[in-house]
């Protein structure tokens, strides 16, 4: 399984994240950089120019023809995918960082930091089918959602777009209504914060990931954790194979108490644990500084790692993979 090693990123990555085909692969990190790539060679497609500040994370639209980022300079950014081109941009006065559009994709809901005298907050806009007309009209807010403390590290449209599901640095996950604004329901799941949640593929579980050392697998409706996944170290990043029981983990030592030791203890691989036992059965090398990101491919037969050191690794699952009896393993 010898991986792709992408180098389009000159600081940390943020976010790896693949479109609904698989065939493109989008990544951002503290550079400014978004960078679009092929997920059958690792050739580099393009690039999303103009965030000044990081960009902490994107996504992309069901069809592959937009993209939606937000960044540390207080923007939002509605994209091309085709030609690379910025169709609208929103400004706030606080860093943007989580963004999520809905399905459908004829709204967006975009998390800002709490900043000098304003609080955390997610804003929901309307989506106009030619983004371009909203550069003579302006955003269309719907909504704006405040309470947390903290940080809303992601986001999730859920129940047929009208809920949401937020992460939040104070280690909770809280269930909101679009319509009215207020918060339905909340657990605290985690002692430290949330760095990824990232949804299975019928949308009745999710996994989150922790600094305080533990993944955890949670139902959608309920919030009760189902399966926990340790570690020794932080983990940044947690991902749910679309075809196996199978979860992937990415994470390691805080970059400022890396040594040696700390590499080849293992704390920077990629590691793999049966979903429903909760063992890790296999892991891959490779980084030499902490993955801040991880996702397997929508068909599952893929899957890539972000590092703070800047690279991206893109991995092939060898045939064996689809062969192995794993619940026997």
């Amino acid at each position: 399984m010898r991986p792709y090693v992408l180098q389009g990123h000159t600081r940390p990555l943020n976010q790896v994240l693949f479109n609904a085909e698989g065939d493109l692969l989008v990544t951002c990190g503290k550079d400014s950089n978004i960078n679009l790539w092929w997920t059958d060679n690792g050739v580099r497609a393009g690039s999303f120019d103009g965030h000044n500040g990081v960009v902490w994370t994107c996504d992309i639209t069901y069809d592959s023809k937009m993209l939606l980022s937000a960044a540390g300079d207080s923007s939002a950014r509605l994209w091309s995918m085709e030609s690379g081109e910025e169709l609208f941009r929103y400004r706030f006065n606080e860093p943007a960082r989580a963004c999520k559009f809905s399905v459908g994709e004829r709204q967006a809901a975009i998390s800002t930091d709490p900043f000098m005298n304003s609080v955390s907050a997610i804003r929901v806009f309307n989506i106009a089918e030619d983004p371009r007309d909203m550069q003579q009209t302006g955003p269309d807010e719907v909504i704006m959602l405040t309470g947390p403390r903290g940080r809303i590290t992601r986001l999730h449209w859920v129940d047929n777009n009208r809920h949401l599901l937020s992460s939040s640095e104070d280690g909770m996950v809280r269930r909101w209504d679009v319509e009215t604004g207020k918060v339905l329901q909340e657990a605290q799941l985690h002692e430290k914060q949330i760095s990824d949640m990232q949804m299975s593929v019928d949308g009745t579980h999710f996994i989150t990931a922790s600094p305080d050392r533990t993944s955890k697998l949670v139902d959608t409706q309920s919030f009760e954790v189902l399966k926990e996944y340790k570690s020794a170290a932080p983990i940044n990043s947690a991902a749910i194979s679309p075809i196996f029981d199978h979860v992937l983990i990415g994470g390691g030592q805080d970059a400022a108490s890396v040594t040696t030791t700390a590499a080849k203890a293992g704390y920077f691989e990629a590691r793999f644990f049966h979903k429903v036992f909760c063992e890790e059965f296999a892991n891959a090398r490779g980084h030499f500084s902490p993955i801040n990101s991880v996702a397997f491919s929508p068909d599952g037969t893929s899957f890539v790692t972000g590092a703070e050191e800047g690279n991206v690794r893109l991995h092939h699952f060898d045939a064996d993979y689809f062969t192995t009896n794993w619940d026997r393993v």
